[in-house]
């Protein structure tokens, strides 16, 4: 039995704190709540520290407490993945994305944090492919048993033995819900995921796309915007607004339903945008400010994450300015950073020079 003093205690639970978000993270799809077990992680390990007998590591103890803290709120908060009702479509065109109300982005300023140190060989390092969207959204589709077995195993790499362990069932019992939890796992996962997993850096073309749409929303005139956003936006692209029912899926369809915000003339209109380019799940994004009609400053108002296909924005998701301060982000843009990131002449076809 390891006998823990507050200060060693707190040292070691600080040192795991931002891998076991991650993995919180995964099991939850909300960064708010993979917070909030972060904690209640560290309150049962404290309340359990007698408990540590350390015939494992300590990030195994640690990784077990959070796991079964993970199954537990689920247990009590139910998070399966719902269809979009019609009356909250304001617009689409074929089959609605998955609605899942709780989805969060992770700022990838705070993935950084979570790598693991050369001291830590037992530690996992924090894979691309197993925190981009597209994965998260896919396993919320497992039940809470299978998605704690499939990430301990295929994500963090633990035996089947150990699994049983942390779980506390039997080894058959875990290969057995590995198999179905890869199955399905496999039907959720968009095709041809290989060729468009993100990249270390963005390509020169990732960046000059980028900075195109950020200055395309930075216009004023809707017809323009709609014009550009046939050349950056992909004639199937998908978007999502978790945790509103707002979907749209088609080129038409987007477009038609920026118009109604976007457009000065529109009974919609919302206001002027400034961007600031960003990044969650290892993917592109953008931090929008809206200085709505009669306001004098430009607010925090949504996250877009990007997924690039083919050198076209092939989805985006929507999120809140909830997010804002875990990625750093002001709530209201400086003075000096209102100006147009970019300039507000309509980009001529073919340029990518923004």
């Amino acid at each position: 039995m390891q006998d823990f003093d507050e200060p060693v205690f707190a040292q070691l639970t600080e040192n795991h704190r931002y891998e076991l978000q991650v993995h919180c993270y995964r099991m939850l799809g909300s960064f708010d709540d993979s917070e909030d077990l972060v904690q209640e992680t560290f309150l049962r390990a404290w309340n359990k520290r007698d408990t540590f007998e350390g015939r494992s590591s300590a990030r195994a103890w640690l990784y077990r407490i959070a796991t079964n803290a993970c199954l537990d709120f689920l247990a009590h908060h139910s998070r399966k993945p719902q269809s979009h009702s019609i009356e909250g479509r304001a617009a689409g065109a074929g089959q609605a994305p998955p609605h899942l109300s709780w989805l969060q982005p992770y700022p990838d300023r705070l993935l950084s944090l979570a790598a693991p140190s050369n001291a830590e060989p037992d530690a996992a390092a924090v894979a691309k492919e197993t925190i981009e969207l597209a994965f998260l959204v896919a396993i919320q589709h497992l039940p809470p048993r299978q998605r704690a077995v499939l990430i301990l195993r295929d994500v963090l790499g633990y035996p089947a033995g150990d699994i049983a362990d942390v779980l506390d069932v039997s080894v058959p019992a875990v290969n057995s819900a590995l198999q179905r939890a890869r199955l399905t796992l496999k039907k959720h996962l968009p095709p041809r995921r290989e060729e468009w997993r993100p990249t270390e850096d963005p390509t020169v073309a990732e960046r000059r796309l980028l900075q195109r749409y950020m200055q395309v929303m930075e216009w004023s005139d809707a017809d323009a915007i709609a014009e550009a956003m046939t050349e950056l936006v992909a004639e199937d692209v998908r978007v999502t607004m978790p945790p509103h029912p707002i979907w749209f899926v088609g080129r038409e369809s987007f477009i038609g339903g920026m118009r109604v915000s976007l457009d000065p003339e529109s009974p919609g209109y919302v206001g002027e945008w400034r961007c600031v380019p960003t990044r969650a799940n290892t993917q592109l994004a953008v931090a929008q400010y809206l200085r709505a009609p009669g306001d004098d400053a430009f607010r925090a108002q949504v996250v877009n994450v990007l997924r690039l296909q083919a050198g076209m924005i092939a989805e985006i998701t929507a999120f809140g300015d909830g997010i804002f301060p875990a990625l750093g982000l002001p709530a209201v843009l400086d003075e000096q950073n209102t100006a147009p990131a970019y300039s507000s002449e309509p980009i001529v076809a073919g340029r990518t020079d923004g």
